[in-house]
């Protein structure tokens, strides 16, 4: 993976599959949304309040991702001190946190009409929240000192050690009594949801997922001019430092 850490080869790689990325996103969640508003049927129990599934599942589904790649992000710089994990994890965690924002925003939603409240705290709803709360930690945390080296350690060390929310999100409703109905998805039996739901429930997780890598790609560019134009200013503040490099 070295081979890709020099920032130029990087942003001419992004450069060249940004544009296919943004079409995929385009396609993708154009097709889920009319699958999803237009020809997928009504729930037997929920009526047309189950739409809001389309959402919020793609959405709870990446944030429990894009968290899991910070954590990785971090774990490789800081063993193997890859230039661009850092700078992969810090352009992450707005994403996520965004994502993690949505999918608690479009719970309440439906947990209004389904279980006749905005809030409860059961243990998914509890640890949704807590990585809300992590996601923002990170964010504070890698641009709360003057040295970036050492914010992006602090950030790395929490995103490591707040990892350990991501699997009891999973499994919350299989260890505790919550009002979440158990996986109907991803289980060993197939899944439990019709095919004309799950379609859309597919198109609009895989949309959110290239929407993801293309707004992390952005933001990665972006960090790398940003860091580019630091280090020119510094230059020209103290060309003599500069010029003993």
């Amino acid at each position: 993976m070295h081979r890709f850490a020099n920032p130029a080869r990087f942003q001419r790689i992004a450069t060249a599959v940004l544009l296919w990325l943004a079409a995929a996103t385009a396609v993708l969640l154009a097709l889920g949304l009319f699958f999803a508003l237009f020809d997928s049927p009504a729930d037997y129990q929920q009526g047309e309040s189950v739409r809001i599934m389309y959402i919020h599942v793609p959405a709870a589904w990446m944030a429990l991702f894009v968290y899991s790649c910070i954590a990785a992000a971090s774990a490789v710089a800081l063993i193997w001190r890859h230039p661009l994990a850092d700078i992969a994890a810090r352009a992450a965690s707005p994403i996520g946190a965004g994502f993690t924002f949505i999918a608690l925003a479009s719970g309440s939603l439906w947990g209004k009409p389904m279980w006749g409240t905005w809030w409860v705290w059961d243990a998914r709803l509890t640890s949704m929240l807590i990585l809300f709360f992590l996601y923002l930690g990170h964010i504070a945390l890698s641009r709360a000192f003057d040295d970036p080296v050492r914010g992006a350690r602090a950030a790395a060390i929490l995103a490591l050690a707040g990892f350990i929310n991501v699997p009891i999100i999973k499994f919350s409703v299989d260890w505790w009594n919550t009002l979440h109905q158990p996986a109907s998805i991803l289980r060993l039996g197939g899944p439990s949801i019709d095919p004309s739901m799950l379609l859309p429930l597919f198109l609009m997780a895989l949309g959110f997922t290239t929407f993801f890598v293309v707004v992390l790609l952005l933001r990665m560019k972006t960090e790398l001019l940003a860091a580019k134009l630091r280090a020119v200013q510094l230059a020209r503040l103290h060309p003599a430092a500069a010029a003993g490099r």
